[in-house]
């Protein structure tokens, strides 16, 4: 292979984690995610404005009320975006379904129905699309639900093994560790350390979780994400798929040295020192209590997301 990017295309499915639709463009990835950060940051560049616009039109037509115009016209930035972005990835547009629902399974079913009714009105299947929802109980319940009725998707904010367990166990599509994310509480607990790739805490979470899966034969896939630095990503090659900013797409692309695979369905059972699990409600909820990092993260996940889906909330607020 010419360069480490190509090298991981053979061996893992590449992802653009970006709104920016010239980035994913330039990297030809298979699919792209976004999330309500990408969205907002890519509605100020001058060449979206169009998006934008659109949406807030159809926001001013579905609905009289200006709070419930900003619901309709975000849902439809978000479709717009992903429409966009389908002109390019050859498979799946991965889009956000608002964080402040992650502990109402019923409302994040709703929701997710509208966006894909969305899409269905722009000429765009199901087989196109997955859904992030955050990986609480209440988003993994309503993506069981979901999934039955033959809408994929990405389990995002995914931090522990018993959120990983427990999205297997529904049979989701797709989940989106949060590699990076992890490292950052790791570090924090422990000023001034370092971790190399073999020892990055988030690098050995994803591991862990791909090869209980493998070993186990659960169909759910691995897409590690958030990533802090490019040897993250190098020692996760073979894993199902990766989700890359544009930064570290082009750091791989210019970086000629050979990259090793690292995981594999063939390795995994020698590599997993788990038994299955079988787990439920209760267990989920105690495991997720005894993981420090896992808690912490995901809540403050879920406010991190919410607080851009209110900055971009504002913005179309004040346009309508």
């Amino acid at each position: 292979m010419t360069n480490a990017l190509e090298a991981l295309k053979t061996m893992t499915t590449v992802v653009a984690d970006t709104g920016d639709i010239q980035a994913i463009k330039q990297y030809t990835p298979t699919d792209a995610t976004t999330n309500p950060s990408l969205i907002y940051a890519a509605t100020q560049m001058p060449e979206y404005q169009y998006l934008v616009d659109d949406a807030l039109a159809f926001g001013r037509q579905s609905a009289s009320g200006k709070a419930a115009q900003v619901v309709k016209a975000i849902d439809k930035l978000f479709v717009n975006f992903g429409v966009e972005i389908l002109k390019i990835v050859p498979r799946y547009v991965s889009t956000e379904v608002d964080a402040r629902l992650s502990f109402d399974a019923e409302q994040t079913v709703a929701r997710a129905r509208e966006l894909m009714a969305l899409y269905a009105d722009a000429g765009i299947g199901k087989e196109r699309i997955l859904l992030k929802i955050a990986s609480t109980w209440e988003g993994i319940q309503a993506a069981k639900v979901l999934e039955k009725e033959g809408i994929h998707c990405n389990m995002t904010l995914l931090f522990g093994f018993c959120q990983a367990v427990a999205c297997a166990r529904e049979r989701v599509y797709l989940i989106s560790p949060f590699v990076g994310r992890i490292l950052d509480w790791y570090k924090a607990q422990t000023p001034g350390s370092e971790f190399g790739p073999e020892d990055d805490p988030g690098v050995k979470s994803v591991r862990r979780i791909y090869n209980y899966y493998k070993k186990y034969d659960h169909p759910t896939l691995v897409m590690g994400a958030s990533f802090r630095n490019a040897g993250e990503i190098k020692a996760l090659a073979g894993c199902d798929l990766l989700t890359i900013g544009p930064n570290f797409l082009e750091e791989l692309q210019n970086d000629a040295q050979p990259l090793p695979q690292q995981l594999s369905p063939q390795s995994a059972v020698a590599n997993c020192a788990d038994d299955k699990i079988a787990m439920d409600e209760k267990l989920f909820r105690w495991m997720l209590n005894e993981d420090a990092m896992a808690t912490e993260k995901l809540a403050q996940g879920i406010r991190s997301f919410t607080a851009d889906t209110l900055k971009l909330e504002k913005v179309i607020a004040e346009k309508l």
